[in-house]
Formats: structure tokens, sequence, C-alpha cells
């Protein structure tokens, strides 16, 4: 019958038979019966012709014309009271045909009744109530309506309501979306034997009228649209087009609802290629049908499209002999176009215009083909009916029809292959559109129905290139908005990156497509095919190097910034969705060994991509100054994938490292990013305003931390494990710019930083030491480790709700153990009702063993994004220990001893024992036991730990205790004999040459005639006179060997200086001195335990009173303390390694006093001690926080006096803070910085004046006021300053003019103050308003 039924309707169109006048007076239901007994016969030939002629004349084609014109003649000409009326009657038409003369409601119900649908597939729009449940899903984007969820059993599933921001459809009865366990009663799959067979005669009518009224609706969509000169058709003319289609896309929406026998008719209609080519062809004697053709033409052509067989009849050029196939070539209407990269002039062309140069991008193998981004042809009604979709941005009604046809199998196939053939011009549809969040949703709306079918995905990406397609569409998009990249080398770099100020980004306008892809790399089918296409992988890392080094920071050293760029939060949100999501997705389908190959080829490509960057921006070895990106999306592809290759393919992670050269470069940004992290929470950055902590917290934050800060902190470490910990450990210095300050004298010059700004920066090095080498989130931890370790940082910050992990959270998404692991950290809190009515929320509280054994204060402090949350955390530990009896005073972060590394990772241990690292710590100790400048407690804390670490991590055998012989002589080979921190920590330094300035006290002192040892020298080793170097001196010599050593000797290398960095001015005049030490690590704890205490030998060797405490070191007492715990933990730690530690740590005890019992003191005495020794501290307290404020204001003054003075390098003597005249300092509202006012740089005050009526009340009479008693009396007396005014007023307008009156009346309120107030309170108003 389908195919009688394109006979009659396709072919040659014959001459219609013209019907008498009074045939359309007919009744309906009749000639809608006659034609079907007519369409019934054998040779229905005759009736099919009646039919035709009938629809010619009711769905005119000359009709949409005119009700898209509204004119009134054209009106007439479709036989009724104007286009709506008309278009009202066709539709009855329509109807009482399909009925076949019976009652329209009667044929709905019989059709309905052989619907063999086993899929619900009701759409719903924005803000419908729907239901997904996780358990039953298959796909992670699967829902279900209200009904089929509570007819279908999900009692103990995981499951949410949720209210629809794009809409959607319900997906029961879909066996390749969600799990049958999860169908409701309705949609059960029905047995084939259980389906009636559709009657001959019930659909007969249909299959001949409904390709007929589908060609009238699309003649409709292609003279409703008129391409204007502008950009394109005005939102109001879409509408009216649109407004008057409505009637006509209803009625198609309700044959949907009619069941699965109806939708293969109009899946049959719609598909129907033949049908399609004789109806719009325009090649007949029809006039109307002809230039309904060339409309929809021209509409292809102004949309940057090609009819293939009409490219060169209406004036489109093949691509000229000289170019490349390989190259992605511009489409009409593009602002330019793309090739290959090279050296041309004319990558400049949009130099002048901001845009910067245009990079040229070879796709993969199966992209070749221009047809992808140009050229499309329509083979059926279905085909161009989804066109127009486009054109008009996707009008509801349209999808939600387009919709209702998905439970059709048939239909979802060929509609999911248009979709695909039309992706290119959605997206060119979408940059265009003005209502780009509208259009996003929709097009989401009907794409996530389609790919979230794993067998449909494999099914279009296998037959229409589905992957392919989409990597070149974003690829095209995000070429639209790219600029020149000025990181590194500004002038030279041919870096390109997206512009985040393009309204692309701004908007998230590239958001569905990315959902798109992110959505088929779910399919583990889809994924492979991606992983094992290797033009596929390149052409992804071009589009991924597009996004390396986006929203470049540079630091504004003069001015505060005019503007504050809010660009950060498109940048963060793209590398979000159009990076790390489908990163993540590839990474899903990576667990396995027998995957490893797709690593290997991720890798391989992602550090040529890596390797090109590097090559584009001129990187060799050093960053440039005053600049960071947080976008580093290349490097934490790298890093994720390294990850997965160690934890679960079982690859040995040196064959997947490239050289050390390599390394070298690929530490680098990362680091300056922890650097500056430092540097902005240091108010380093305060004139580029609040945007730049706004990134720095975004940086950390929950939603990003696992896409960027842990990525970032692994690579790191494993560059770390490969590299030379020397030079690791200088870098790191060298990045926050401390070198400076790790002397050893009393006076140092630190040329790239500001004094006021060392102790932060120095504790942030230290701090991001302890970060790298405690954190176990991808060194061997498992997932449940994981989910623990977050879980309890999140708790012990604040107690917290019970929420549904965010996917994208530092929490690990769709982790079963979730419910389990909560119940084993936290209490549940139940809500309860506050005084004023209000329920409080339930909450979840750490458990106290949690706090006892669990809290870990490097993981709280890689989680806050504020600086609150860490001292919040202290707050409720310290709580925890005061209740418990743990520990009364103020703690010190706890240590947590840490899981065991990966054996991959095992060289990291590696930074705590080398001889850079134990210089830095010998270093500060005796700088903090000697009460230099700068040095916090939280540097002594973050000094300990890393001492402890070294000692938990210590090597079996001391196999360093002979200094090393051969090789190049080291800048700290004299320092320390070998590499061992425990045998370090025995070593005495007797002497150290040191560069001071010449005013420094060292300089006095004479040079010692000998460098022998008093009484100690039985245990010490004395050496000469100490050289100490800076480490960035050494770490240069490094660099040039690595350099030397590589196998591109022929590359050029820039030597590392560090003149960029320096201050401007004359350098500072350094000379060497001589300084006695004669300490050791253990000596130096020794004597700081006495320090901390505030008592004289206050260390007692516990192992003397109990020698098997040494077997066991691990007491609870030393679990929770303060400083005085953490120094007596590693004291015993080191004295339990080694019996030679042990015994210097007696002799350097006995030397100081002889052993004493501890002596036993009663309750009455120990709390009067205590008392005595908590007043003593405050008091200790008190005077170094008064000295310090003293120093930062006059390091601050002698600052801010001579800020523009080039002689201003003269180091300044760090003495003790002299009384000195306070100066008034001002803080700036704008900047945050605070300063005198001066002449050079003058402070204005603001002083707000607000109208008040308290003068008003004053009196002229001192008699009080009485409350009046009668209604002649009144309570405001006509004597106030109010009612003089208004008298004067009153009088002074009824004479002069406004303006002379207001002068007047400022002057009047002059002397009413000075006659009211005292002078003293006039005197200090006139000096705050002027």
């Amino acid at each position: 019958m389908a195919a009688a039924a394109a006979a009659a309707v396709g072919g040659q169109q014959p001459s219609q038979p013209e019907l008498p006048a009074s045939g359309l007076a007919l009744d309906k239901a009749a000639t809608a019966a006659h034609l079907k007994a007519a369409l019934s016969r054998p040779d229905n030939r005759a009736g099919a012709e009646e039919l035709q002629a009938l629809l010619e004349r009711v769905l005119s084609a000359e009709r949409p014309l005119a009700a898209a014109a509204g004119g009134e003649d054209a009106a007439a000409a479709g036989g009724g009271g104007g286009p709506g009326a008309a278009e009202e009657e066709a539709l009855e038409w329509c109807k009482c045909l399909l009925a076949g003369g019976g009652g329209y409601d009667e044929f709905c119900a019989a059709v309905r009744a052989y619907d063999p649908a086993a899929l619900c597939g009701l759409v719903w729009t924005a803000n419908f109530v729907a239901y997904r449940c996780r358990t039953c899903g298959i796909s992670p984007c699967m829902s279900l309506c209200a009904e089929c969820f509570h007819q279908g059993d999900h009692t103990g599933h995981d499951f949410n309501m949720f209210r629809s921001q794009a809409g959607g459809a319900c997906d029961c009865g879909d066996s390749n979306v969600m799990r049958e366990s999860g169908f409701c009663k309705r949609h059960q799959i029905k047995s084939s034997s259980n389906i009636p067979c559709v009657p001959k005669d019930l659909l007969m009518m249909s299959e001949f009228v409904l390709p007929r009224f589908i060609f009238c609706l699309i003649q409709y969509l292609r003279e409703g649209y008129n391409e204007p000169a502008a950009d394109g058709p005005s939102e109001k003319d879409l509408n009216k087009v649109l407004q008057l289609l409505e009637p006509q896309i209803s009625f198609l929406e309700d044959l949907t609802k009619m069941g699965g026998a109806m939708r293969s008719v109009l899946t049959q209609v719609l598909t129907n290629q033949q049908n399609y080519k004789d109806l719009t062809s325009g090649l007949g004697e029809n006039a109307c049908v002809k230039k309904s053709h060339e409309k929809y033409l021209i509409a292809l052509k102004s949309s940057g499209l090609t009819y293939p067989e009409d490219k060169l009849v209406y004036g489109v050029q093949e691509p000229s002999a000289g170019t490349s196939s390989l190259a992605v070539q511009g489409f009409v209407g593009a602002t330019g176009t793309l090739g290959q990269v090279d050296s041309s002039d004319e990558d400049d062309q949009d130099g002048s215009q901001g845009l910067g140069k245009r990079k040229r991008v070879k796709l993969s193998s199966g992209t070749k083909d221009q047809s992808i981004m140009d050229v499309l042809k329509h083979k059926s009604f279905l085909e161009e009916l989804l066109f127009w979709t486009i054109k008009y941005e996707f009008p509801q009604k349209m999808v939600t029809f387009l919709l209702n046809m998905l439970p059709d199998q048939e239909y979802k196939v060929a509609f999911t292959k248009t979709f695909v053939q039309h992706y290119a011009f959605i997206m060119k549809t979408l940059k265009k559109s003005h209502e780009s969040d509208t259009m996003s949703n929709r097009i989401v709306h009907i794409s996530v129905q389609l790919f979230s079918n794993e067998e449909l995905a494999r099914q279009v990406t296998e037959e229409c290139q589905l992957l392919d397609i989409m990597v070149t569409v974003l690829l095209y998009m995000m070429e639209s908005c790219l600029i020149k990249s000025e990181l590194q080398d500004e002038e030279n770099s041919l870096h390109v990156v997206v512009n985040c100020g393009e309204a692309l980004l701004k908007n998230n306008t590239y958001w569905p497509l990315v959902s798109d892809f992110i959505n088929i790399l779910s399919h583990q089918s889809v994924a492979k095919r991606f992983l094992e296409d290797h033009g596929l992988l390149v052409t992804w890392m071009n589009f991924v190097s597009f996004f390396q080094g986006m929203n470049l920071n540079k630091r504004e050293l003069n001015e505060h910034v005019e503007f504050e760029s809010q660009t950060y939060y498109a940048a963060f949100a793209a590398e979000l969705e159009a990076c790390a999501q489908p990163m993540w997705g590839l990474l899903s389908h990576c667990k396995v060994r027998e995957t490893q190959e797709y690593t290997r080829n991720v890798v391989r490509y992602c550090l040529e991509a890596l390797q090109d960057w590097f090559d584009a921006i001129n990187f060799v070895d050093e960053p440039a100054p005053n600049q960071v990106t947080f976008h580093l999306p290349l490097h934490r592809y790298y890093a994720m994938f390294l990850s997965k290759a160690v934890k679960c393919q079982e690859l040995d992670l040196d064959s997947v490292l490239p050289d050390q050269e390599m390394l070298m470069k690929l530490m680098i940004h990362p680091l300056q990013i922890q650097a500056s992290l430092a540097e902005i929470h240091s108010n380093m950055w305060v004139r580029n305003g609040l945007q730049i902590k706004g990134q720095a917290m975004t940086y950390v934050q929950s939603h990003f931390c696992n896409s960027m800060i842990d990525p970032d902190i692994y690579l790191l470490q494993v560059c770390a494990s490969r590299l030379d910990p020397d030079y690791f450990i200088s870098s790191v210095f060298e990045r926050f710019k401390v070198v400076d300050l790790l002397t050893m004298a009393s006076q140092h010059q630190n040329t790239v930083l500001d004094a006021e700004h060392e102790r932060s920066m120095l504790e942030g090095a230290l701090t991001f030491l302890v970060i790298l080498l405690s954190l176990r989130l991808h060194l061997g931890m498992s997932d449940d480790e994981i989910l623990r370790a977050e879980m309890v940082a999140q708790l012990c910050m604040n107690d917290r709700t019970h929420k549904n992990p965010n996917p994208k959270s530092g929490i690990i998404p769709g982790s079963y153990s979730f419910e389990s692991v909560l119940s084993a950290v936290a209490d549940f809190k139940a809500p309860v009702f506050e005084p004023g009515g209000s329920m409080q929320q339930g909450m979840y509280t750490p458990k106290a063993e949690v706090w006892d054994q669990e809290f870990d204060p490097v993981m709280v402090i890689l989680r806050t994004v504020y600086r609150r949350d860490v001292q919040s955390a202290m707050d409720r530990y310290t709580a925890f220990l005061k209740q418990s009896g743990k520990f009364p005073g103020n703690p010190w972060p706890p240590y947590k001893k840490r899981t065991s590394l990966h054996p991959s990772y095992k060289g990291l241990m590696r930074l705590l024992h080398c001889k850079t690292l134990h210089i830095v710590l010998f270093t500060l100790l005796y700088k903090i036991l000697m009460d230099h400048q700068n040095l916090s407690e939280h540097v002594l804390c973050m000094v300990l730990y890393l001492i402890e670490l070294g000692l938990e991590n210590s090597a079996e055998e001391e196999s360093d205790e002979e200094a090393s012989v051969g090789g190049p002589e080291r800048c700290h080979d004299s320092w320390f004999p070998g590499s061992n921190l425990v045998s370090n920590m025995r070593h005495f330094i007797n002497y150290v040459r040191v560069r001071v300035p010449e005013t420094a006290p060292e300089v006095k002192r004479d040079s010692p005639a000998s460098t022998s040892s008093d009484n100690l020298g039985s245990f010490q080793n004395s050496g000469t006179a100490q050289v100490f170097s800076l480490v960035a001196e050494r770490r240069k010599k490094f660099q040039e060997i690595i350099n030397r050593s590589s196998s591109e000797a022929n590359q050029v290398v820039r030597p590392k200086t560090s003149s960029k960095w320096s201050a401007p001015g004359s350098a500072p005049q350094l000379t060497t001195a001589i300084l006695e030490i004669k300490e050791s690590i253990l000596s130096l704890l020794i004597k700081l335990h006495h320090k901390l205490s505030g008592k004289q030998n206050s260390y007692y060797p516990p192992w003397l009173d109990d020698i098997e405490i040494l077997i066991q070191p691990e007491i609870p007492k030393y679990s929770h303390g303060d400083g005085i715990t953490a120094v007596e933990r590693i004291l015993l730690k080191a004295a339990s390694q080694s019996r030679m530690n042990k015994r210097i740590i007696e002799e350097i005890c006995r030397k100081v006093t002889p052993p004493v019992p501890p002596k036993k003191v009663t309750a009455a005495e120990k709390k009067t001690l205590d008392k005595e020794e908590r007043r003593q501290k405050a008091r200790e307290r008190q005077q170094k926080l008064l000295a310090e404020f003293a120093s930062r204001q006059k390091s601050f003054m002698e600052t801010a006096m001579d800020v523009d003075s080039p002689e201003n390098d003269i180091p300044m003597e760090i003495t003790t803070a002299e009384p000195q005249v306070s100066e008034a300092v001002y803080d700036c509202v704008i900047c945050g910085q605070s300063g005198p006012s001066s002449e050079d740089r003058p402070t204005g005050l603001v002083v707000l004046l607000q109208a008040s009526s308290v003068l008003g009340q004053c009196r002229d009479n001192v008699e009080p006021k009485k409350l009046p008693i009668t209604e002649e009396e009144q309570i405001y007396p006509w004597d106030t300053c109010a009612a003089v005014h208004d008298v004067r007023l009153s009088l002074l307008q009824r004479y002069f003019k406004d303006v002379s009156t207001l002068y007047k009346i400022v002057l009047l309120s002059a002397k009413l103050m000075v006659g009211y107030f005292p002078p003293e309170f006039y005197m200090s108003f006139t000096k705050m308003a002027f």
C-alpha cells in the first residue's frame, strides 16, 4: 500500500482533473468515504488521481505565500475568510480523509488499539519533574517520567527526582539505556504474538494524505523564511511564521500520540526518498513548486552550504589546484581561511584586528572531505524538515514532534543519521543565534535522546563518521575565536589560544556540542574507536592545545588595573567542560591491562603536542617573570593517563616517560602555578584586583580540583621522582623567590621579593614541599581510601549535609562505597527546631576516632578555598583534644603516617634525602633558634614535618656515611658527607662562609684561626669553613650538564640567569664573612626544645628510663601536642633509627647538664607551674607580636617613602625596632594597599554626609520639654532649629532665586553648627569635610 501511495503521489505529475466548484461543498465525510472506497479497489489509479486533485485544492501550494505575506487577495484565493479559516478548513479535510469518512475520534481510538510500541517516549520540556535511577540506568542520561517511575519497582535503588532544565524524554522500555528490571508494567517487553496485526484499510488513507501534508508544511517553511541583508531574520519574523505553522505541527504531534502504528506510517513518509524527490525537485510544470525550490537553494547558500549537484550552477568554486586536500578550508561567510601552518605573510592579516594568527590544522584521514562543513544534500522530508528546524532555531513544537517519533526504531536510526549529517550546520546556526541559551537547551534535548543509546551511537560512528564530524566541528567552532598567545615570548610566539572574552566562551555556546561528545565517549565501543584512531587523537590534541595557556595573567607592578576582567569564569568552565570531561570519559575505559595500547597512543600524541607547544612559545628552561596561566590541559591529560597506566594497566612508568630535558620542561609551568598561588595569597598580585584571587580559589575549588590542582601535583611528583633531587629542590625555592632568604647571615638582600612578602612566600614553598611529599592520591591509594580521605577532610573543616557527590567534585563520583564510608567516619546529628521555629538541617560530624587517628592537616590545606577553613579545622581539632583530655594547650597540626608508595614512585623520597634540602632545613632551624625575622611558627612546623617525613622514609642501611668521591665538585659537599638524613642529622657544621652586605655585623668579626671544635670532637666531623653557595647557582650548573648531554647537541640553550628578576638599581655591595656555627640538626632540635618550653635543659631522653620506647616509638602521648611534642617525637625517631644518633643526643644533653631524673611534683605544684608557664608564653607571644608589627611598619615606611628612588637598593639593617613617632597610615579601598599620605603620593579622604533630623530638634530654650496634655499644646515648639530653618527658607524663596537661596542655606547651617555645638566638634567636623 505504501508503494501504491508513493506511485500515486510521486512520479510525473499528471494533468489534474478539474473538480466542479460544488465538489468542495459536498459533505467531507461522504467525500472521504467515496475516496477510500475508490482506493480500496484493485485498480485504484482513478481514486488516487481524484484524491490528488482534492489535496491540490485543499493544501494549495500558493496558500503558504499568502499566509506568510498576510495578503487579503491571496487569502481569498484559498477559498476562505482569511488565512486562519482556510488552514482550519484544510485541517478538517485532512482529519476526515484520514478517518475515511468515519469519526476522527473513533479513528484515533482504533489506531491506538494496535500500538505495538514497548517504549514510553513521553517528551517533556523545561521545568518538568522527572526521575533518574542510577541503579537501573545504563547511560548516565537515563530519565523516567513520574508515571513510569511509580509503576516500576525501584525499592532500595539510588534514584533522585529532578526538575529538567533542557527537557527530555522517558526511556522506559529502552533496554539500551536502562535495565529491564526497571521497566514499568506498561512497558515490559511485549511478545510479538501478543501484538494484533493492523487492518489493511485502517491506515490506507494516511499513506496517501500525509506526504502531501508534510510537503505543504515544508513549503510554509521555505516561503516564510526571508533571508535579509543583515545578520539574519529578526525574531519577530520567525515567530510570526511559526505562529502560522502551529496548527499544522500540532496536528502532526497528535498523530504521533496515536501509537506505534501511526508512527510507522509517518516514518515511511518522512524517509521515502522518491516521494521527496518527486514533490520538491521543482522540475515539473508547477511554477509555485519551482519558486519554492529556488528559495530552498538560496537558503542553503546563505547558510554557507552548497547543494552538491548545483555547485557550479550557483557559483560555488571548487578548491584550487594548489590547495592541499588535508587542509581545512574556509566556508562561505567565514572570516578567514584556514590552512597548514606556515610563516607566510598571510599569518599577520588579522594582527591589526586583534585576532592574532590563524592556526591551520591538519585533520584526520576520515575528515578529508570538505563536505563535512559546507556541503549538504537532502534526500527525504525528514532531512529537509530538520534543516528548517535548525534554520528556525529549534522551535519547541517542532522539537517535540521530532522527539515524539523516537519510539519507532527505524525512525530513530534515520533521524540520528540526519542529525549527524546536519551537525556542522547546527554549529554555524548556534554561533549566530541571539538566543544561544534557549537553542542550546533544545539541541541537547534532542541529542541526549540519540547519543545515550550505545548501539545507535556505535552504528552512526561506523556509518556516518560521527567522531570525525564532532571533532572537526568543535575544531572549526573554536578557530573562530583564536588570538595570539602572549605567554613566554610575546613577540615571537606562534601559539594561538581561545579568546575568553568572546561571546562563544562567555556564553558557553560550545556547551551542547561538547556535551554530545562527552555523551558518546561514555560508550566503550565508541571510545575504543576514538583511542585507536591516531588521526583523531592528533586532531583532538590540536583542539586541546587551543586552551593551553589561555587567560594569561600579567602581574601589575605599578598602577592598579583599571578594569577587572571576569573572563576567568569562561576560562575555567571551558577547560572543565571542553577538555577535562572528555578526558575523564576516555579514562573510564582504560581500567584493564588489555587497554595499555590506548594509553600509549594518548601519551605519545600528548607529548608531541606538548613539544610543539614548547617550540611555539619559544620556551627553553625558564618561565617569563610575572606571568601565570592556570590552564594547562595538555599537562593534565598527560598526567592523568600516566596515573591510569601505572595504577590500572600495570605499565612500566619509565616506558611512557620522556627524557630528562623534557621532564624539566614539563615541571616548570605547573610549578609556576604553585608559586603564583603563594604570591596571590601574599598580596603580591593585589594590583590585579579581586579577580586574580577568584582564579586562585577556583583552581582548588571542589568542582575543579580533580581536574586541575590534583593532576598538576601528580605531574610534579612524577618529575621529582625522576629528576635530580637537588635540582628539583633548588627549582622550588627559586620559583618561590626565597633563595636569597636561605642564608645564615643576619642580613640579606632579596633582589626579587619585598621583605614584607618573604615570610608568606617561604611558608608557601615549605607547605608545597610537604604537600608534594605527603599526598598519595595518585601514588598508591585505592579509590575507597581516596574517598575516605576526601570525606574526612571535608568533615573536619565543617559539619556537612548529606549530598550526592558531584561528578566534578573532589569526592570520587559514582562510588558504591559512599554510604558505608560515610557511616564509618561520621555521626549524624538529627534535625532540630531552632527557637525561632525554623528547623535546622541534619548534619554529619566526624567521629572521635577520626579526630584521633585520621585528621590530616595536609589534605585540609589542599582542599581549602579560604584560609579560614584551615583555622576552622584546627579549632575543631583543638576542641576535641581538650574535651577528650588528650592535650590541654594549643596543639600543632598532627603528623599523620602516610600510606606506602607505589614502587614506581619510590624515587620521590629522594627529595627528603638530598643535601640541598638538608642545607635548607639546617639553615631555617638555625635562624629560628637565633630569632631571625620572617620566620614564623608555621615555618617551624613545616620544617619539623619535613624532617619527620625524612625519618619515616629513610633507607634501611646508612650507606651515605662516607663522603662522595669522584665526579664534579658540588657546592654543598662540604656541608654534609652524604645524602641520608639520618646520618646528616648528627653531622656538625663548624663554620659557614656567607656573602653579606658590608653593613652586616658579621663583617666586623675576625675570622677564626682554627676550625677545631671543643670537647665534642669525639662524635662530630670537624671540617673546614663551609662555603654556602646559593642553590640557584648549583641549579644552573646542573641545567648546563643536562643540556650538554642532550641528544640534540645543536640546540641553542639560553644560559640560566636571574637578571630579569633583579630589582632596578645598582647591585648591593657584598663581602665574605665567616660565621661560627658549631651545631648539628640534632643539637639545634634539642636547643629548640629548650626555647619552646621556656626552660633550660628541658629535654631529657626518655629511653634512659625505659629502653623499650626505642623499639616502639609510636607512643600515643606523642600523637597530639605542640611544638615540644613534635621535637620530642623527632628525636625519639632519630634515636631509634641510629645508635650513633642516640649516643650523640645523650652526649649533647650530658654536656649541657648532667642527667637528672625527672622530679615528681604534686598536683598543686603542677597547676601553679602550668599557670606561670602559660603567663610566660603569653608575654613572649605579645612581645614577639609587638616587635613584628614594629618591624613591618618600619620596613613599609622605608619602602613607601623611597618607592621611586633608584638608590634605595641599599640593604636594610635588621635590628631591634626603635621607638619612633607613628605616622598616619591610610588603607586604599581600591587596591587594598596601605601607606602614608605625602606630597608626592597624596591620599584623599571621602566623607559621607547624610541628612539627619537630629540638629532640627535643638532648641533655644533651655527649659525641659513637657508632654502635651491639651489640644492647644504641641510636642514640637516653634523654637526648634527645624522651625527656624523652615521660616527662613520660605522667606528667602519669596525674595531670591533658588541658587542664591541654596548658598544662603549653607552659610546659615554653618552658623547653626557653631551656635549649637562646641568649638571642638566644629573643628573636627571641618577637618573631616575638607
